[in-house]
């Protein structure tokens, strides 16, 4: 009986897929090279491909820059107030909701830069807030 499990378990887990896997392989390393990955340990390859999935929510906060607010605007800090009441998962929704993505690839927060703006209509009560994805550009009526 082991040995029929250990030759199942081996089907299903490597021979059933070798083909596909070795499929996708060579697509990728067409696209990224192995010899580039060299220079990487592997929790820094980890984060480059992955992003990172934890975060140091008040470096964001510090990292916003404000268009047609100030930081002290009563807007801006309820948003702030809302948004740190919020759980994890939420906050990672808003982050998806700004950038398309719930991580942060490469360095990090530290180095990640949104901005929050004011969109100037004339009833900021009929609008909901929205972003602009390529920008990193949150759009929060007064």
């Amino acid at each position: 009986r082991k040995e029929y499990v250990d030759l199942y378990v081996n089907y299903i887990f490597n021979k059933s897929v070798q083909k596909p896997f070795e499929d996708f392989m060579q697509g990728f390393l067409r696209g990224c090279p192995a010899r580039s990955w060299k220079m990487f340990f592997p929790e820094e390859l980890q984060v480059f491909l992955q992003g990172h999935t934890t975060f140091d929510w008040h470096l964001l906060e510090k990292n916003v820059v404000y268009r047609q607010y100030k930081k002290l605007d009563q807007t801006i800090r309820n948003f702030w107030t809302v948004f740190y009441k919020l759980p994890e998962e939420k906050k990672k929704m808003f982050l998806a909701f700004l950038t398309g993505s719930d991580r942060i690839t490469g360095y990090g927060l530290e180095c990640f830069r949104f901005c929050i703006a004011d969109p100037q209509i004339e009833n900021p009560d009929e609008v909901c807030p929205y972003a602009r994805t390529c920008y990193f550009i949150l759009f929060l009526p007064r």
